[in-house]
């Protein structure tokens, strides 16, 4: 097939837009060798046919890994040997990577791993991908090549796996939770009928699959564009439960993956699955969330709660809540309950929350134990009981920070400390 034969929607001029980087026709330049065969295959064909903007550039080619390190160096290209046991180099063009992978074919897969062997088939090569539309190549001249109708497939918004789905599916479980990424990211309409059948069928092999790789592609699902229709297909077919080991909050995820500006892939997880700091527990155990991932699980669900503790929130609150838990959890927190009955909150509480969100401000206690001591406090509870008196003051005044407030909060810790005595 040839760029100017393609069906709509897709970028006729894309592929060549492609061929024409610098970098490409180094790569390719480098590895031309008489009875060799170089090609960019997988996403970078697809989303130049997307008319996307491609930043990871892969290349298979029929040279051995130390062909490919040998013509590189040859032709002063940096060549690193990224994955060379799995026959992958990288070679660095002007700092850009662009990864050249020997061709393979399975020997033998067991849903985890598999044995391969170099080859020098591009078709077979195409058929151990896992989706028609990644399994598209592009050789020196602009011939775009497709041998599994990933082309149709493409421009219908059609994310179907290679072959028989369910063979897909036992050689590598990952691709079940890719089939609903890729289908939020590249499909239109339903899943693939066939694909979500087998991927139903599949379900046991989650159980299978290392914590950090389901959260990782689970995080980058909820940053497609309908992740939220993916999320409610998984949820439906009970998938979700399974990858959550609880239900979630679509209609959350929903304003979350909605919001401006973007929010980010761990703010739409904490909207679609935690409600409490026991689900940030939960899932950091059953998903092995890094330990930054937790925090900010536990500080969405403490923002949550404040929320839903007001039925009311105008402007005068917002200095104490941000104190306390922080301009952005609570922005997030605001955003996935907006519409919910509670909390009722003003437009110029909104405004003052985003003011301190984008300035990443967050009020500070004006008062420290060393002032306390300085005006005559021996150290020791005392000086604590004091300081809680005087912050709780703060709290409730508005967090003021300025002098004569100082003076009024540094009275009320003396005078808490003296009462506690």
């Amino acid at each position: 097939m040839i760029a100017d034969a393609l069906p709509p929607p897709l970028d006729a001029d894309g592929p060549a837009r492609l061929l024409a980087r610098a970098g490409v026709q180094a790569c390719l330049a480098a590895l031309d060798a008489p009875g060799e065969a170089t090609r960019l295959v997988g996403g970078c064909v697809r989303d130049a046919l997307l008319g996307s903007i491609v930043s990871d550039i892969d290349l298979a080619t029929t040279l051995l890994p130390e062909a490919v390190m040998e013509r590189a160096g040859a032709a002063g290209i940096k060549a690193v040997p990224t994955g060379i046991e799995h026959g992958t180099i990288t070679l660095v063009v002007r700092g850009e990577p662009h990864e050249v992978t020997t061709l393979r074919e399975d020997v033998e897969t067991d849903g985890r791993h598999a044995v391969v062997r170099f080859g020098r088939d591009f078709s077979r090569d195409a058929e151990r991908r896992d989706f028609t539309i990644n399994a598209l190549s592009l050789d020196a001249r602009g011939r775009l090549h497709d041998t599994t109708g990933g082309v149709a497939d493409l421009a219908a918004g059609r994310v179907r796996f290679i072959g028989d789905a369910a063979t897909r599916l036992r050689e590598d479980a990952l691709r079940l939770l890719r089939f609903f990424r890729f289908h939020a990211r590249y499909g239109r309409g339903a899943p693939d009928a066939e694909g979500l059948a087998a991927a139903i069928a599949a379900r046991g092999s989650l159980d299978r699959l290392s914590r950090e790789r389901v959260r990782a592609e689970f995080l980058k699902l909820l940053l497609a564009p309908r992740a939220v229709a993916a999320v409610a297909t998984l949820s439906e077919t009970g998938l979700l439960l399974r990858i959550l080991g609880g239900t979630g909050e679509l209609g959350r995820l929903a304003r979350a993956a909605g919001a401006e500006p973007a929010l980010d892939a761990t703010a739409r997880f904490a909207a679609l699955a935690v409600r409490t700091s026991e689900d940030a527990d939960r899932l950091q155990a059953r998903l092995r969330l890094s330990r930054a991932e937790h925090a900010r699980l536990t500080d969405y669900a403490a923002a949550l709660a404040a929320l839903h503790d007001r039925p009311d929130i105008a402007a005068e609150a917002v200095p104490a809540l941000v104190a306390i838990h922080g301009a952005e959890p609570l922005r997030e927190a605001l955003i996935a309950l907006d519409g919910e009955p509670r909390p009722r909150v003003t437009a110029e509480a909104r405004a003052a929350l985003d003011r301190m969100a984008r300035a990443g401000t967050r009020p500070v206690f004006p008062v420290t134990g060393a002032d306390l001591v300085a005006r005559g406090l021996p150290p020791g509870r005392g000086v604590g009981l004091g300081l809680k008196a005087a912050r709780e003051l703060w709290l409730a005044e508005g967090c003021p920070d300025d002098a004569e407030a100082r003076e009024r909060l540094i009275a009320r810790a003396l005078e808490a400390a003296k009462e506690s005595k």
